[in-house]
């Protein structure tokens, strides 16, 4: 089932703390390797899936999602980073495993991936970063996605309102 409202994609998060992060990249500059450290910071059991990489800052890393399931069973998301035409494979051996839900980041958007995980079962999140929905739920974002400290739903007046 498409997870399309936000209270469906934060009751996948607060269900939810084993992630198989498929694309995983040890790159600090690389978009998976933020969403990798804070997710880690956050809670979440991460574990990255890269045949590239034996570990990534000292998490052992697996080739694929089937080595990964042998030492840690199935995992409540498999987090995809991958280009969009891998993604049908993905979902594949994530169904293989056991999975519950399959998150596909920003921009990796295939149609087939989508409907071979809904027929199986599956949540599936589409076009969304976990990263950013969590902080969101969490209260690290504001709408226009910033940390503006402010704990309140009221707004600031300005000078001018003063």
């Amino acid at each position: 089932m498409r997870l399309e409202t936000p209270l469906k994609r934060r009751d996948l998060l607060d269900r939810s703390r084993r992630v198989a992060m498929v694309g995983a990249s040890a790159n600090s500059l690389r978009p998976s390797y933020f969403v990798f450290r804070y997710l880690q910071t956050h809670g979440f059991e991460v574990t990255p899936v890269n045949p590239s990489y034996g570990e990534i800052e000292g998490t052992p890393c697996y080739p694929t999602l089937a080595a990964y399931a042998r030492e840690h069973g199935a995992p409540d998301i498999v987090d995809v980073f991958r280009k969009p035409h891998d993604c049908p494979q993905v979902v594949r051996d994530a169904v293989a495993i056991g999975a519950k839900a399959v998150w596909f980041q920003y921009g990796v958007i295939s149609e087939e991936a989508i409907r071979l995980a809904e027929e199986a079962g599956l949540d599936v999140v589409v076009d969304r970063c976990m990263k950013v929905e969590h902080a969101r739920f969490d209260g690290g974002l504001s709408v226009a996605g910033f940390d503006s400290g402010v704990l309140s739903a009221r707004r600031r007046r300005t000078a001018a309102q003063r």
